[in-house]
């Protein structure tokens, strides 16, 4: 089956079951993050597998399910976890999420991962907006035919990560006393965690922040000509720079620390995008 017609009938599938419900803005939730569709209202649940033609996660701390409903008036389509490209799958097939909500009508995107800090300012439970980021998996999703409904075969990638809504959340988050970081995110492949020496090397060439996900769903949605804000929760600092030993519950431990502070900043950012689209 092709990935065009797995498209057509995820988002004919998922619009079958969302009733009145009108998303408007999508949510991929990464690790120890996902609780947050438990707090939307008039929920509609899908389990990734009933989806044809989505992934089944099977990463620790991903429930793989999709949530739609409303918060803060916005009408939401939130992923509670994501398949990785670690996971063995192709980052075409671990994107397609993405085109799926495109297909649904669904124009900006919020994506969300638990990090490591590499910047020395940043501590365990801080959150960074992203504002570029380093594709450093040795792929990329748009390898292949390219998909012409959805964009055009050499998108421009200067630009991904949206200024004006980035500015918003930054002035809004800035007005309750939330400290609010801006850096570049990097992605390595996994599943190991890098190196010390990677590290290093991250930090000279100007991450802020490394990971196992985001950058190709981006990748997809920029492709796309969608508007993306990215999140990055940082639970724990990169390898080498602490004395101790990195573990992915440390990971969800720090991030479900962090929920409340992540939940107000996920509420902002809906209401930016909400006073935007008046």
């Amino acid at each position: 089956m092709s990935l065009s017609t797995r498209i057509e009938e995820s988002a004919a599938y998922i619009q079958s079951k969302l009733g009145g419900l009108l998303p408007t803005v999508g949510l991929i939730l990464g690790s120890g993050l996902g609780a947050y569709a438990d707090d939307l209202e008039d929920t509609v649940q899908i389990p990734y597998a009933e989806v044809p033609g989505f992934l089944v996660t099977t990463a620790p701390g991903h429930r793989g399910q999709l949530v739609a409903g409303r918060r803060a008036g916005v009408g939401v389509l939130a992923m509670q976890g994501r398949s990785h490209f670690y996971e063995g799958y192709g980052q075409g097939e671990i994107t397609l999420p993405v085109r799926v909500m495109k297909k649904l009508g669904i124009d900006t995107i919020i994506i969300t991962n638990a990090a490591g800090g590499v910047n020395e300012v940043f501590t365990e439970g801080a959150l960074m907006l992203i504002s570029d980021h380093i594709n450093f998996s040795g792929s990329n999703p748009l390898i292949g035919p390219n998909l012409e409904d959805f964009g055009t075969r050499f998108p421009a990638m200067t630009k991904v990560y949206d200024a004006t809504l980035r500015r918003r959340v930054l002035d809004m988050t800035r007005d309750e006393g939330i400290q609010l970081h801006e850096g570049v995110y990097m992605m390595f492949s996994g599943p190991g965690y890098e190196t010390p020496a990677e590290i290093r090397f991250a930090r000279t060439i100007g991450a802020d922040a490394v990971g196992m996900s985001t950058v190709p769903e981006v990748i997809v949605a920029a492709h796309a000509e969608m508007r993306v804000l990215g999140i990055s929760c940082i639970t724990n600092m990169a390898a080498g720079m602490r004395d101790e030993h990195l573990s992915h519950s440390e990971v969800e431990d720090v991030a479900k620390r962090t929920h409340l502070t992540f939940v107000r900043v996920l509420d902002l950012a809906l209401a930016a995008i909400k006073e935007e689209s008046r």
